[in-house]
């Protein structure tokens, strides 16, 4: 029998969150970095995760052709973290109504984006590929994955540098609060094509050079969800500086930064601060906090 999950409101006024605590439930998390498994990078599969041109070993041949990279990567991080065997979907998800997606990522499509610009200048509109002209979108992630899974609810694209990957948690808080959505899929992910990296190269305080990478966080208010991690979130606020990483990663993350961090620290079961950004963008950082066991079935 399918797991009963509570409907979003229809009204839009705010209302408590978390009981008196104002905190997002966690009902699930995943890290997916090609290449890295759980020994390497806590939250990530027990085999190393893979290339975005084998997807497939993940969600099945269908629906990949003329998908980029990043896209790739985060429907690998939804389709784990939802706790989902590897293949296309069988049937339809009982908590798709109403559901968030809320995506941060700064460089996903700008390889895409170059090509179709440089295909215009020089030949004209009429040279560019059906298959890439989606792709040219800024939101293109996040409606991929609505449109994957089913998700009926807001959808999000955040692309405000380093400390993307907790602004789309905090939006997607600000969503619960509001009751636009009940429960949200929150994604950070980066490329590191050529393109990407060259333009990530240019930022004056990049800790380290670009590195490939998706993680997903399944938020919502108590109950909204089948299960619960017994994890969870308080309120993003922003710092005046870094926060320590809760494990060592192999590049930087840049937007998706804040997702995976969160992601590996509940992977890891530990209550603590996360934080991402840097000098230019500024710093953020929102407390993960243990408040009992798991319930239900986790992702």
């Amino acid at each position: 029998m399918s797991p009963q999950v509570r409907r979003g409101r229809s009204h839009s006024s705010p209302r408590p969150l978390g009981g008196s605590s104002g905190l997002l439930d966690v009902a699930g998390w995943s890290v997916h970095v090609p290449g890295l498994s759980a020994a390497d990078l806590p939250g990530s599969p027990d085999s190393h995760a893979c290339l975005p041109e084998d997807a497939k070993e993940v969600l099945g041949r269908k629906g990949l052709l003329g998908k980029e990279p990043s896209t790739r990567l985060a429907l690998c991080a939804v389709h784990r973290a939802l706790g989902l065997p590897p293949g296309p979907l069988a049937e339809s998800l009982p908590y798709a109504a109403g559901t968030a997606v809320v995506v941060a990522s700064n460089l996903g499509n700008v390889e895409t984006v170059c090509s179709v610009l440089s295909d215009v200048r020089e030949r004209g509109g009429s040279v560019v590929s059906p298959l890439d002209a989606p792709n040219a979108s800024s939101n293109v992630i996040a409606s991929t994955l609505a449109i994957r899974y089913g998700f009926t609810g807001p959808n999000l694209a955040v692309c405000s540098g380093a400390t993307a990957g907790l602004d789309a948690l905090s939006l997607a808080r600000r969503l619960i609060l509001a009751g636009r959505a009940p429960r949200a899929v929150v994604v950070g992910v980066e490329p590191a094509d050529p393109v990407a990296a060259r333009l990530a190269a240019l930022r004056t305080d990049a800790p380290a050079p670009l590195a490939a990478g998706a993680g997903c966080l399944l938020v919502g208010e108590p109950g909204a969800w089948p299960h619960s991690t017994g994890l969870r979130l308080g309120a993003v606020r922003r710092t005046t500086g870094p926060v320590d990483r809760p494990h060592p990663e192999p590049g930087d993350f840049y937007g998706a930064a804040g997702v995976i961090r969160t992601a590996v620290a509940a992977a890891r079961g530990e209550a603590r601060t996360i934080g991402c950004g840097g000098a230019e963008d500024g710093w953020a950082a929102v407390d993960l906090t243990v408040v009992g066991e798991p319930t239900g079935v986790p992702a």
